[in-house]
């Protein structure tokens, strides 16, 4: 068994990962963005869990208002870039399908766990 406290810093950092798949916790501060319009994960699909304020998740061009409580599934290959819109920070729990990146942050290649 596997087991974290998660305290939502600022930015991005993996919180537990196995061999099949990974959960990361993601912090964006108003204004702020993550990804990139060419940022996708060519090996994993990525569920993105809203925590607690807003923002907006624009994938493949199109844009998808985040809310509390929602959960986006963005699948591998898609291009995405996650824009906090709010007054206060934008907090996700995400899960990767399988791992995508390393304990350090670092993207992995597609097949390589």
């Amino acid at each position: 068994m596997k087991r974290k406290q998660l305290s939502f810093k600022r930015g991005f950092h993996v919180a537990i990962d196995e061999k099949h798949a990974q959960a990361a916790e993601m912090t964006i501060a108003p204004g702020g963005e993550e990804g990139g319009p060419d940022n996708r994960h060519r090996g994993a699909d990525q569920w993105l869990f809203v925590v607690s304020g807003s923002g907006e998740a624009r994938i493949e061009g199109r844009k998808l208002g985040l809310v509390p409580g929602m959960l986006v599934l963005i699948e591998r290959g898609e291009k995405h870039e996650i824009c906090n819109t709010g007054a206060e920070a934008l907090k996700t729990l995400n899960f990767y399908v399988p791992p995508a990146y390393t304990k350090a942050g670092n993207e992995r290649s597609p097949g390589k766990s």
